[in-house]
């Protein structure tokens, strides 16, 4: 049988792209068309990545199959649906495989309704083949914000069919020991400065990542600088960069960083100057300890990263984690969801959802201080 498989692709002129091949290196064209149309959108590395081992992994099923995935029934299609849920995912050494579920079964759906959509989009597969993932429903509910327009009835959108019953999870929120424990396995400047970097701005992964030095605005008065914003802050801008980093949000922020941060990042500089190789980089988070010296940190360099610091300190820990954390520690100290909103670069109020996670302590103590109140 045909397997498929995602690879890492760097051109002539350094940029980095994710294609998908057979076992016999050959690309898959229809495949590499949509990966190619997903950077062209702006969509990062990591979201080429995941996408094209989820095609992959699509296109290995229908060889196994014997489907064409070019004019694949809705009942072939729900067939894969319940392949991915009987899938079971690698265990680590202390704990059994687990069958891929809910969430993580309703992405590889996900990118593979893009795909076929694109695919018929493109004139590359018939249209039906992707007309039968969805169906028009009415919207009654709208997003905030959504005018309704001159008729008085719902608008009419296409539903996705094919998708995965999802539980909700708490978010991962480290709380003050956690983060002690990590902050004592953190033996170099660059790494602490990261930490406290993602911990205390909330910012996620990328936008820390393709932060430039011209970025760091960290005087009380940047005029001198030509920037109006007050106090010490870091702006945020979604570029292109070297290490493939991208800013989530297309939209410019700014986001205010404290004293301490300031001087971590003085003592990381220091540290960062003694590195010659760094000198001609722009990019804030560069490699003082590993080759190739003075090179723009990776996504794969954090991963590497946060598995040691979990590993050394015996605590889950994923840069997202502390974005969640950042936020539920805002929100709990009173803060307003509009200024934290703001802060994490959300467009939409609803996402600002998963952030708050309520323990039932503050419950108690709130019906305790309703009725306190009505005696």
């Amino acid at each position: 049988m045909v397997r498929y498989s995602a690879e890492r692709a760097v051109h002539s002129s350094g940029d980095v792209s994710w294609v998908v091949i057979d076992e016999d290196w050959g690309l898959h064209e229809d495949g590499v068309h949509y990966l190619t149309a997903l950077s062209a959108a702006g969509h990062s590395i990591n979201t080429q990545r995941a996408y094209a081992g989820r095609i992959a992994r699509f296109l290995s099923w229908c060889a196994d199959e014997h489907v064409d995935y070019r004019t694949i029934s809705l009942k072939d299609l729900i067939r894969y649906k319940r392949a991915l849920q009987a899938t079971a995912r690698p265990g680590s050494k202390r704990h059994e495989p687990q069958l891929i579920v809910g969430k993580t079964v309703d992405q590889h759906l996900i990118a593979l309704c893009g795909f076929l959509r694109h695919c018929a989009r493109s004139g590359r597969i018939p249209e039906a083949t992707a007309n039968q993932l969805s169906e028009p429903r009415s919207l009654h509910l709208l997003p905030q914000g959504m005018p309704l327009g001159e008729s008085s009835s719902p608008p009419i959108v296409r539903a996705r069919l094919l998708r995965a019953n999802t539980v909700e999870r708490p978010i991962h929120v480290l709380d003050d020991a956690d983060v002690d424990a990590i902050v004592g396995v953190i033996h170099n400047v660059r790494d602490r400065f990261l930490f406290h970097l993602l911990l205390e701005t909330g910012l996620r992964i990328g936008e820390a990542l393709g932060l430039r030095r011209e970025d760091m605005h960290l005087l009380p008065d940047s005029r001198s600088l030509g920037c109006a914003v007050t106090g010490a802050h870091v702006h945020v801008r979604r570029r292109r960069n070297p290490n493939g980093a991208l800013a989530k949000s297309r939209k410019a922020r700014h986001v205010p960083v404290t004293a301490d941060l300031v001087g971590l990042y003085a003592v990381y500089q220091a540290e960062r100057d003694r590195v010659a190789e760094a000198e001609a980089n722009d990019m804030v988070l560069v490699n003082l300890y590993r080759e190739p010296r003075g090179a723009a940190v990776s996504y794969s360099n954090v991963r590497d990263l946060f598995q040691s610091l979990q590993k050394r300190s015996g605590v889950r820990v994923h840069p997202h984690a502390l974005r969640h954390t950042a936020a539920t520690n805002w929100l709990r100290n009173g803060v307003d969801r509009d200024v934290v909103q703001r802060i994490l670069g959300h467009m939409s109020p609803h996402s600002m959802s998963m952030y708050r996670d309520v323990s039932s302590t503050e419950m108690r103590a709130a019906v305790e201080k309703a009725a306190r109140t009505r005696s």
